[in-house]
């Protein structure tokens, strides 16, 4: 018998629908294997245990009644930036206060809260989910479920490890330069960064419009079910997009006619051999599957020294409040690019906006051309855990390695990352699609297609914790 703990939230809520399957029976699977997973993983900073099997009998309620809720039963992790009613959310930093108060839901937990969906636990992430590697003073490190030894990425990192161990089908991540994206290529699973605004959040992230709410599942057919309910609107957000026209759910899985760009490295970007013929192989597939593919990159140089005044100033905001003896207790990382930020003047500021929005413009205009946009999702596969970059890369930062995912938080272009594939090591790759801004349904009828063509959510990684 398949344990529940494997099953997706699409085949949770058929059972649920059959009787074969319970949701206390669903969660309580999930809860044992999050006991017998984290251990080693340490995915999640904090499981509420009880509270999910009290919300998983009142989901067995509402489906004995007939009158059960879009995700009614289905466990969800959050990860641990969102804020969550009665829990303290921590943000992977020792110098925020566990005593809170914690009144208030972010609009995505609230709304996965009024869909039946049962929070299990919260996932961890670096200090104030600051870089693209899950590490940090309070929660130590997260690793690869693929390989322990290695990390999952971040800041999604604990996210994404409990995806892929099985320790939840469905997670809630944020993605300001790559974050649900880089742990999704390390850890075979699936994401979305959707177009800016498209997932209602709030309180506003520190690192402005740069910051994206996405979900984080092993299939497609999960993320449209999660999407669906974490779009609702939330009056909070006073910058969230209207509702969508329809639900997500209804995107016919085509790529025929489409024109897609293939870019294998952006103009600029160094690839690992493995990993750039697992994403062409990839490329190749839409050529069979009916779209018209073409090598094509979109013209622009490396925008990493404007991302980096962006992100440092947002950094530095987030530690402003802070008193000597706590800035000094921060990751060691993270207090230097504060201090990098906070002698970002608005004169660089502005000019790193401006070289933000004359991207944005050349990819308005590149996708006049072409529908889509294929690229690898990073260029590397997992590296050593506890470290921000891997040997052999330029530069001491986690950009050095990510040249494919924070160009489009500074476009606000919906980008996913789909796994195409594994390396002779077994370790996973995969492969970005991006659409133009509010081209979410197109990016996603992508996914679904080559999710239907190269399926991956069959192959799982061995327990971490070995042998039962």
């Amino acid at each position: 018998m398949t344990d529940p703990a494997d099953l997706s939230a699409a085949e949770l809520l058929a059972a649920y629908r059959a009787r074969t399957l319970s949701p206390v029976e669903a969660v309580a699977a999930v809860l044992h294997r999050i006991e017998r997973e984290n251990p080693v993983l340490n995915a999640f900073c904090l499981v509420t245990a009880d509270e999910a099997l009290t919300a998983a009998r009142a989901s067995a309620d509402r489906w004995a009644r007939g009158r059960p809720l879009p995700l009614d039963g289905v466990p969800v992790s959050i990860k641990d930036v969102f804020l969550t009613a009665g829990r303290p959310t921590l943000r992977g930093s020792r110098a925020v206060d566990p005593a809170g108060p914690w009144r208030e839901d972010a609009p995505a937990v609230a709304r996965l809260r009024e869909a039946g969906a049962v929070a299990v636990g919260k996932t961890t992430t670096p200090e104030f989910a600051w870089k693209g590697v899950t590490d940090g003073p309070l929660t130590g490190v997260t690793r690869n479920p693929w390989d322990p030894a290695l990390t999952p990425g971040g800041s999604s990192g604990g996210a994404a490890a409990a995806v892929a161990a099985g320790l939840a089908p469905l997670a809630l991540g944020t993605d300001g330069g790559g974050s649900v994206r880089i742990p999704a290529a390390f850890t075979g699973t699936f994401t979305l960064k959707p177009t800016y605004g498209r997932v209602p959040h709030y309180p506003a992230s520190p690192f402005g419009t740069l910051a994206h709410a996405g979900p984080m599942t092993r299939t497609v057919q999960d993320a449209v079910l999660l999407l669906d309910v974490i779009t609702a609107p939330d009056p909070r957000d006073w910058a969230a997009l209207p509702p969508p026209a329809g639900p997500f759910a209804a995107t016919v899985p085509d790529v025929t006619g489409l024109r897609v760009a293939f870019s294998p490295d952006l103009g600029h970007a160094r690839v690992d051999p493995e990993v750039a013929a697992l994403v062409a192989s990839a490329a190749e597939t839409f050529a069979a599957l009916g779209a018209t593919v073409e090598r094509a990159d979109p013209g622009f140089a490396d925008p990493v020294a404007a991302f980096w005044t962006l992100w440092s100033a947002g950094a530095a905001k987030v530690v402003e409040p802070l008193d000597p003896e706590r800035r000094a207790g921060l990751d060691p990382g993270l207090r230097e690019i504060c201090e990098q930020g906070a002698a970002v003047t608005a004169a660089a500021y502005l000019d790193a906006t401006a070289v933000r929005m004359d991207l944005g413009r050349r990819m308005g205009e590149f996708h006049e051309r072409y529908d889509l946009l294929l690229t690898p999702t990073l260029p590397i596969a997992a590296f050593p855990a506890g470290r921000e970059t891997p040997d052999g890369r330029p530069g001491e930062r986690w950009t050095s390695w990510t040249p494919f995912t924070y160009p489009f938080n500074m476009t606000q272009q919906p980008a996913a990352s789909v796994p195409c594939g594994f390396t002779a090591a077994g370790l996973p790759a995969g492969l970005q699609i991006v659409g133009p801004r509010h081209a979410d349904a197109r990016v996603l009828a992508a996914c679904r297609a080559f999710e239907a063509a190269r399926p991956w959510a069959g192959r799982r990684p061995p327990s971490a914790a070995g042998p039962p």
